[in-house]
């Protein structure tokens, strides 16, 4: 049997790559092809936008594929979302679509819309956005460059962001909050009720998870005395409780754990000044609960 993956293409597409290569799966895509090759014999893999995934997926014509949750809401796509990666093309943080004029632009509220243009790539989300307000505006599909059409072209966007950079840029303002976006791992029904396209894409899930998890981790080994142990481990953060194995003398530990990558520089001197030997930092690549 084969499962029929689809791929993010454009922005999100090697941070996918990226994900799924660190996940144990090698993916790969000859430029201008749309056929990636995977190391898995079970899964056929395609790039398609992300705009679209839902849809396809919805449809059947893909067991299951990665998007974002506004590309579901846009399209109105009834799929399963099987699991949510907080993952982008800048940071794990949600996209944000939002609502915004220019800096000197008399709207002040969402009301203050009814009857103006605006102008956006996401038509479907934006007009639901409207509706839950009762407001009627006439809004437009939006092919690239929103953010410099208004006042010219429009009297408002809605556009997404994860930094607010390009906003500020332009000198917009936001007005409000459409929708906030994370990357979904989707499947169709059918697909998600056969038993072996289920646990294909669990362990599929498992694994992106994993490696999500153990990102910005790291390892730390180290023997301690018996009457230091307590206080290491008073002083040692773990992800739940050290690993405290007894050594073959029964006067030492060797003491793991796993902890913030950030903290290494100032913990191990710290272990060190307490009294803990042959400390030993080791990279950790997936972290299944």
């Amino acid at each position: 049997m084969l499962l029929k993956l689809g791929i993010p293409a454009g922005s999100l597409q090697e941070a996918t790559f990226e994900l799924f290569r660190k996940s144990g799966y090698n993916v790969s895509v000859q430029p201008r092809s749309y056929v990636p090759s995977i190391d898995d014999d079970e899964i056929e893999c395609l790039l398609i936008r992300a705009q679209e995934m839902a849809r396809y997926v919805a449809s059947e014509a893909l067991d299951a594929g990665l998007t974002g949750h506004d590309w579901i809401v846009e399209t109105q796509s009834d799929v399963c979302e099987v699991a949510e990666l907080r993952f982008s093309k800048v940071s794990r943080r949600p996209v944000r679509w939002v609502l915004c004029v220019p800096e000197d632009s008399p709207i002040k509220t969402v009301a203050d819309l009814q009857g103006k243009h605006i102008a956006t790539e996401g038509v479907g989300l934006t007009t639901q956005f409207l509706a839950k307000h009762g407001v009627t505006a006439h809004v437009e599909f939006s092919w690239g460059a929103t953010e410099v059409k208004p006042p010219k072209l429009a009297d408002a966007i809605v556009e997404v962001t994860e930094t607010g950079s390009s906003l500020k840029a332009n000198k917009l303002r936001i007005v409000a909050e459409v929708l906030q976006s994370t990357t979904r791992f989707i499947a169709n029904h059918q697909a998600y009720q056969d038993p072996w396209k289920k646990q294909k894409i669990d362990d599929i899930v498992l694994m992106l998870r994993a490696t999500m998890a153990a990102e910005g981790k790291t390892g730390l080994m180290m023997n301690v005395s018996k009457e230091k142990l307590q206080e290491i481990i008073q002083v040692l953060p773990a992800l739940k409780n050290p690993t405290v194995s007894p050594l073959s003398d029964g006067q030492w530990f060797s003491v793991s754990t796993i902890i913030d990558e950030s903290i290494v520089r100032t913990l191990i001197p710290k272990l060190k000044i307490l009294g803990a030997t042959g400390i030993v930092e080791f990279p950790i690549t997936k972290i299944i609960d």
